[in-house]
């Protein structure tokens, strides 16, 4: 049944931040409380990561989300840790709660090699110097991007990808496994012609494929969206039904699986599915998204995209369908936990980031304008 719709002004909530421990960085996972409705987020027990032999290990990337909480875990248990970048960003930044001793300690030991990844003459000349035991690849794209490593690094011990679970073939049977069809025409496909590539090499190679990453200086738009609208008091448009199913996985608990392929020998060769443990439902998350942050419950209005025209506009951060996978893997192969639940994780990240004042993305509530100014929407 359709149904008007008027924008309702929310009264924002009084939120009280307690203060967190960063011990994350620290090979540790962040410990974080969040006062909302006299409710308090308990910590949960510390991660633990059995140290290997000290390695020195290259990171593709590693100043932005997943590399910085890698590189602390990596340089908390003796690594040697090199990040290469182009440079443009700060090496090294102190985070939120981090202490100074801790952020000094980290500072003292992180290595840098600045560079374009795409100069392969540069890539292959300068890793070949350094002689790394393992690489870590965070932000690689392209097979080709790739090749100029392995060249360079010929006694490589292990090359560790971060690819995604958007390679998957669009299916009826979910959630998706390790053994799913592939979609060789997805936005992902560099990543898949990746591990194409790392098999055809016969290299020592780990594939990560996470679904939603969310947490702590995320720089994908996905709580970041909701926060927004939460803050500002604004009913939430969620496309459809909102009873599409979809899968979010902490940060933390990502770099977590990442220290433990490490020198791994059950990993070697093998793709892990990384995320949460449990699926959620679009107006779920919107609604978990206020719950960790302390809001009231949202007002959640449902739009048929068919009927507006956005532009280049994204009006939802989330692929409009049900979109999760199987993390069975990883728990049976590698011992691998997630430690957060949603709600936990979104708070951590709240907490954190959002909850005190720091965002990637200004709000921009033009596409909402556009859906909750229309008279008739799908009754939520």
């Amino acid at each position: 049944m359709a149904r008007s719709v008027a924008v309702q002004q929310q009264t924002q909530p009084s939120l009280s931040l307690l203060p967190s421990s960063f011990s994350d960085f620290n090979g540790t996972r962040l410990h974080s409380q969040v006062q909302c409705k006299r409710r308090v987020w308990q910590t949960k027990g510390a991660l633990q990561v059995s140290a290997s032999i000290s390695k020195n290990i290259l990171i593709m990337g590693g100043t932005r989300f997943i590399g910085v909480f890698l590189s602390r875990l990596l340089v908390k248990e003796g690594h040697q840790v090199t990040l290469f970048t182009r440079g443009k960003a700060p090496i090294t930044q102190q985070l939120p709660g981090e202490s100074d001793q801790d952020y000094a300690d980290f500072s003292s030991k992180i290595l840098h090699l600045k560079g374009d990844r795409k100069d392969f003459e540069f890539v292959k000349t300068s890793l070949a110097a350094k002689g790394f035991d393992v690489v870590y690849d965070i932000n690689g794209r392209e097979a080709v991007e790739v090749e100029p490593i392995l060249d360079a690094l010929p006694k490589l011990e292990q090359f560790i990808y971060c690819s995604s679970a958007g390679v998957y073939l669009k299916s009826d049977l979910l959630p998706h496994s390790e053994k799913d069809a592939v979609d060789p025409k997805s936005r992902h496909k560099g990543k898949l012609e990746t591990e194409s590539f790392l098999v055809s090499r016969g290299v020592n190679w780990t594939s990560i494929r996470p679904v939603y990453i969310y947490g702590p200086l995320n720089y994908n738009p996905v709580e970041e969206w909701f926060f927004h609208r939460l803050k500002a008091g604004r009913p939430i448009p969620i496309p459809n039904s909102g009873i599409q199913i979809t899968q979010l996985g902490h940060v933390k608990d990502l770099a977590k699986a990442f220290i433990q392929v490490l020198g791994n020998e059950k990993a070697s060769q093998q793709v892990f599915n990384i995320s949460g443990e449990k699926y959620v439902t679009f107006d779920g998350l919107a609604r978990a998204c206020a719950k960790a942050a302390g809001f009231p419950e949202p007002e959640i209005v449902h739009y048929n995209p068919k009927e507006f025209d956005f532009g280049k506009k994204k009006a939802f951060p989330f692929r409009d369908q049900h979109f999760f996978a199987s993390i069975d893997k990883a728990k049976h192969v590698l011992g691998w936990e997630p430690e957060f639940n949603l709600v936990e994780g979104l708070a951590d990240s709240y907490n954190l980031d959002f909850g005190r004042g720091t965002f990637r993305k200004e709000a921009d509530f033009s596409t909402d304008d556009l859906i909750l100014g229309k008279s008739l929407v799908l009754q939520a």
